[in-house]
């Protein structure tokens, strides 16, 4: 289903947040939203999650308005927030609970993501046994296994050392090759934007704007030896680029 965002527009109060974002997402696509702290990037997921209401504008999935929070639309957290006091198996099914599907298939369900993300042995632990890698590829399992038309990722290893995240970024690109799910994901690291998009918008301040499109003509298979070469390297140095010279609002840069 396509993703489409026409004229979106954010308040909170009598502060606009976001402003005039357009976007359209293909099914199977793999999209990075990079900027400054505080261009709305989060408050995007949210709109598209159904959290929160846009104040102008619309989001439609596959056509259909965007009317609040649903199956169809996945969203994880860069805490994982996993249920402290369940199982990862029972983590894993918590949102299969609201679908209209049989107790076999939900346990079928949850056996293969856990399979999927390499957690099939800590099925009865819970999540304080677990390493942070461990607990987002929990969080990420819980998200695919309601089979969403998008997910929806929240700076989801910002809190993971550098070489967990590593890990996790190809564990997320393998997932997504092998699922074929529209991943749309925010994060602040522009490398790994670019490490795991097929393109990168830049978003702009005072209010939140698409300010620029970066496509990433990389390989599909991407190992972490990608990151040294001149072409890598050449994309990332232009998303940066971009990021610094949109990180002030237009009346800051006034001053």
């Amino acid at each position: 289903m396509n993703l489409v965002l026409s004229g979106v527009a954010k308040d909170y109060g009598t502060t606009r947040v976001l402003d005039g974002i357009d976007l359209s997402m293909e099914p199977g696509e793999f999209v990075c939203v990079v900027g400054a702290s505080g261009s709305g990037k989060s408050t995007l997921l949210s709109l598209i999650a159904g959290l929160s209401p846009v104040s102008a504008g619309s989001v439609s999935l596959g056509g259909v308005p965007v009317q609040g929070p649903g199956p169809e639309r996945g969203l994880v957290f860069q805490s994982g927030a996993l249920f402290p006091f369940l199982t990862v198996a029972q983590n894993v099914a918590f949102g299969l609970r609201l679908l209209p599907i049989s107790r076999a298939d939900r346990e079928r369900r949850v056996r293969w993501y856990l399979g999927e993300v390499g957690l099939s042995s800590w099925a009865d632990a819970l999540p304080r046994q677990l390493s942070g890698g461990q607990r987002q590829r929990v969080a990420i399992a819980r998200a695919l296994a309601c089979e969403p038309a998008v997910l929806l990722l929240d700076e989801p290893f910002g809190a993971l050392d550098v070489q967990t995240k590593e890990d996790m970024q190809l564990f997320l690109r393998e997932v997504w090759r092998d699922m074929g799910t529209t991943v749309l994901m925010v994060t602040h690291d522009v490398e790994e934007a670019v490490m795991l998009a097929q393109r990168v918008l830049v978003f702009s301040c005072g209010p939140g704007r698409v300010a620029a499109e970066v496509p990433i003509v990389l390989p599909a298979y991407r190992a972490l030896a990608i990151k040294r070469t001149s072409l890598f390297l050449g994309l990332r140095a232009t998303v940066e680029d971009l990021v610094r010279s949109h990180m002030l609002s237009p009346e800051r840069e006034k001053v």
